[in-house]
């Protein structure tokens, strides 16, 4: 059936304030001004500074991590993860065909190879299942490491990435790679506050990375962090992303390649009055995502996506999904709803269509195709739920 767009639209504004809405929206209140204030007025504006101190353990103490280590977007987060599980030039990784370009752009910073795999439609994250009948068809182990029967590579590490915030199967998938002896880095960019079993995405794999931009749950500006409950590569960490410099009063002695990666402490700062105010915009959203729900109930042709069972997702995008796969239907519904001034988006385009990829190493893809073809993300600020 395709979608009532008029019925959506309807229903979407039953929820919405009238006049345009933005998909989703920073919001900064007095602390931000003040501690933003403090560092100008202190002089401590860039990568050193108490503020960069206080967000990395305010991070480790609200996820659970044992340590945080800030950097400048989660993008260089993810590209010092594979960096700390040695992943090397040549190897393969498997990550997500649903997803955004960064976590392929990362993998390709370590000149090894994004492999791309198959998502299920109940987190819209990678299917722990398929991968692993997938790899007993592809792969094999020879000394304690997978490689690909077809091209010799190394397949090193798989990067799950929980979508628009929404909780993978993160005890499916640790099996799964214990079985092929596979390196798990959480790509958690998008699920600040959301939990698995009550245990926070980012600390199920041996390093994680999450995201602090501007359209995120919790923005810096720019930003992102590295989390890990392993002390040597919370160290190692550090110092990579410090420009590899060794510890001196003075002198300027860098022991290896490093990367100019740490965050600065005026973006800490935002960061810091942020976090503070993380639970109140955690109600909001999941107070708009309900009220999405409802609205939508009943709606023909398309469904509102839930948090998977056994989660507790923070909805950092909302998202219904058309009842079958129509790209002409979802982009007519695109089309109308902006034009009545909800922002609405399309899932990016998977990552095997992009020009760059096109010679990489896929599995067969066809829920992440479906998906594709179905997904529209609705505006998901979390004042939008404050006045429900």
């Amino acid at each position: 059936m395709p979608p009532d767009i008029p019925g959506v639209l309807s229903a979407l504004r039953r929820v919405l304030p009238s006049g345009p809405v933005a998909l989703h929206e920073p919001e900064f209140g007095d602390a931000e001004r003040r501690y933003l204030q403090d560092c100008l007025d202190t002089g401590w504006v860039s990568s050193v500074g108490a503020y960069v101190d206080r967000f990395e353990a305010d991070l480790a103490a609200y996820t659970g991590a044992a340590r945080a280590v800030a950097v400048v977007n989660g993008t260089a987060a993810l590209h010092i993860c594979l960096k700390l599980v040695d992943v090397e030039p040549g190897d393969e990784v498997l990550i997500p065909a649903l997803t955004f370009v960064a976590t392929a752009n990362a993998v390709h910073y370590c000149g090894a190879v994004p492999h791309f795999v198959d998502c299920e439609i109940s987190s819209l994250g990678l299917d722990a299942a398929k991968l692993d009948a997938y790899l007993g068809d592809l792969a094999r182990l020879d000394g304690g490491a997978c490689r690909n029967r077809r091209t010799g590579a190394r397949i090193r590490a798989v990067v799950p990435m929980h979508c628009f915030g929404h909780p993978v199967d993160m005890e499916g998938l640790l099996e799964v790679a214990a079985r092929w002896r596979l390196e798990v880095v959480e790509d958690a960019a998008e699920s600040l506050g959301s939990f698995r079993n009550g245990r926070h995405t980012g600390r199920f794999g041996r390093v994680a990375a999450l995201s602090f931009n501007g359209n995120k749950i919790l923005t810096t500006g720019g930003g992102g962090a590295i989390l890990t409950d392993d002390e040597a590569l919370a160290q190692r960490a550090r110092h990579l992303t410090t420009t590899a410099r060794v510890a001196h009063r003075w002198s300027f002695v860098h022991d290896e390649v490093g990367y100019n990666y740490r965050l600065p402490n005026l973006n800490a700062a935002l960061g810091c009055a942020q976090l503070e105010r993380l639970p109140e915009m955690l109600a909001d959203k999941r107070r708009l995502a309900a009220a999405y729900a409802g609205a939508l109930e009943g709606v023909a042709g398309v469904r509102f996506v839930h948090e998977p069972p056994h989660c507790q997702s923070n909805y950092w995008l909302n998202g219904i999904l058309l009842e079958r796969a129509d790209t002409d239907a979802r982009d007519a519904l695109l089309e109308a709803s902006n034009a009545d001034g909800i922002m609405t988006r399309p899932a990016w385009t998977l990552m095997h269509r992009l020009p760059m990829h096109a010679a990489c190493p896929r599995m067969p893809l066809d829920c992440a195709e479906d998906i594709e073809a179905r997904l529209i993300n609705l505006p998901s600020s979390a004042r939008l739920g404050r006045s429900l």
